[in-house]
This record gives C-alpha cells, sequence and structure tokens, in this order.
C-alpha cells in the first residue's frame, strides 16, 4: 500500500515567522550591515554617555542624551534606511511580486524586512541600558514612556520605508530619497529644536523624532523637556505623553494611508 505524504502546512501556519526568519539570515550573512548595525548605534551613544560624565555622577539629563542618540541612530540609519533599502532591492529583483502568489498576506510580506532592525533596535536599547545604568545613572522615571517611543518608533519609521520605496527606483536612490524623511526626523533632536526661533521649534516639536525624543526624555527624567525644572514622577510622567503620543500616532496613520495606497510591487520600468 503506498501512502502519501501530507502537505507541509508550517508556512501556511507561521508565514510571517518565515519571511522573518529569511529577513535574518540575509541580514546575518551580510557582515558589513551587521557590523554597521550593531557596532555604531552602541557605540557611538556609550562613547557620547562617558564623554559627557562629569567624575563619577552620570546625571539623568546625560542618560536622556544618551538614549536620544541611540533611538536616533537605530531609528534612522538601522530601521528606516535598511527596510528601504531591503524593500526596494526585492522589488527589483521581482521577490515581492514572486511572494504576493504564496501563502503569504500582504502586510506579512511588509513587515518581515522590518523584523531584523527591530531586534538590533530593542537589543541596542538593553545593552547601552546596562551600560548606563550600571555606572550609576539615576533609574529612569517611567520605563512604559521608553517602550512606547522605541516600538512606536519602529513601527513608525518602517512605515515611512514603505512608503518612501514608492518613490525609490533602486538601492542606490534610496541615498537620495531617504533624506528628506531623515532631514525632517533629525529636526525633532532636542539639541536642534533648543536652538531653532520659537515658531521653528513648535513645528519641529511635530516632526516623527521628536515624538520619539519627548517620550524617552519623560522616560528617563520625567521631563518632556529638558530644560524643565520640574521632573514628574511615575503618575505625572503620563499626563505629559498626550502631545508625543498623538504626534507619534498622526504620523504612523499618515505612514499606513500612504503605504496602502501607492506601495508598489513591481517596477514599472
Amino acid at each position: 500500500m503506498t501512502t502519501t505524504a501530507a502537505p507541509a502546512t508550517g508556512f501556511r501556519r507561521r508565514p510571517l515567522a518565515a519571511l522573518a526568519e529569511a529577513e535574518y539570515l540575509q541580514f546575518r550573512r551580510n557582515k558589513t550591515l551587521v557590523y554597521l548595525a550593531t557596532v555604531f548605534p552602541i557605540g557611538i551613544p556609550v562613547a557620547l554617555f562617558f564623554i559627557g560624565r562629569r567624575g563619577d555622577a552620570a546625571s539623568a539629563e546625560l542618560a536622556v542624551q544618551t538614549f536620544e542618540m541611540l533611538a536616533l541612530v537605530t531609528l534612522l540609519f538601522v530601521q528606516y534606511y535598511s527596510v528601504l533599502s531591503m524593500v526596494t532591492t526585492r522589488r527589483g529583483e521581482g521577490v515581492l511580486k514572486r511572494l504576493r502568489t504564496g501563502e503569504a498576506a500582504d502586510w506579512q510580506i511588509q513587515t518581515a524586512p522590518a523584523i531584523p532592525g527591530a531586534l538590533v533596535t530593542l537589543g541596542g536599547t538593553a545593552v547601552v541600558a546596562a551600560v548606563v545604568y550600571g555606572v550609576g545613572a539615576p533609574a529612569p522615571v517611567d520605563p512604559v514612556a521608553i517602550v512606547l517611543a522605541l516600538v512606536g518608533g519602529i513601527v513608525l519609521f518602517s512605515l515611512l520605508a514603505l512608503a518612501t520605496s514608492t518613490f525609490t527606483k533602486n538601492a542606490e536612490a534610496a541615498q537620495i530619497t531617504s533624506l528628506p524623511v531623515m532631514t525632517i526626523a533629525m529636526l525633532g533632536l532636542t539639541s536642534i529644536r533648543g536652538v531653532l526661533p520659537d515658531r521653528l521649534a513648535e513645528a519641529a516639536g511635530w516632526t516623527p523624532f521628536a515624538a520619539v525624543s519627548d517620550l524617552v526624555s519623560l522616560g528617563v527624567a520625567g521631563k518632556a523637556v529638558l530644560a524643565d525644572p520640574v521632573a514628574r514622577d511615575f503618575p505625572g510622567t503620563f499626563a505629559e505623553m498626550g502631545r508625543p503620543f498623538a504626534t507619534l500616532a498622526i504620523w504612523t496613520v499618515l505612514a499606513f494611508a500612504l503605504t496602502r495606497r501607492s506601495f508598489r510591487w513591481d517596477d514599472r520600468g
């Protein structure tokens, strides 16, 4: 009696996991990308932290600046740029179009390239936090705000990468098409907002990275703005999270809508 093997169903049950594993393997095999995505996001913030220390003391403000730099490097140069580059390359090679003929849903195909960068962001945060708080920096006031900033930032900048890929012909062109998003995001840095005229600083406060920066500041030091003389306690930080959270949500909805409307699965020549 001949028996017929049952068809494999693992991919049907877990298409996102299978795609994410494939993206992770591609990421890991690229030694240069692994180096750039791990050494710089961790090394730059840690180096700035030790340079900024005064004696044996590590202030909450210095911890905020360290985590803000970590968020900037990981969200822009790891999460955003890597997703933009990978999606554009996959589209040019016809991979995205072929994947749509399989079991995976569109959103799973679009989400998978964001997984390696997300892991790097969260892993880098854990390493930097161990260093910063291991040498005596004041404990974070609201860890929930920090997690919200990073997770929300991962989602937002992944969506912005997918939206930007619509206007990006190839991986080389990503160096140009990514500039507007990166420029706008960098305007949200606390140090830049601090030297802008009042009206420009107010406008910059509604940029994507400004929301991440303000949530990080609230979580680490209890202040949405470092110049604020009053540091909130854990319950008090939630009352200040409204604006940065709304900013993050608005940009996320806009990026999602743009991606849904204009994302291209194949090159049009």
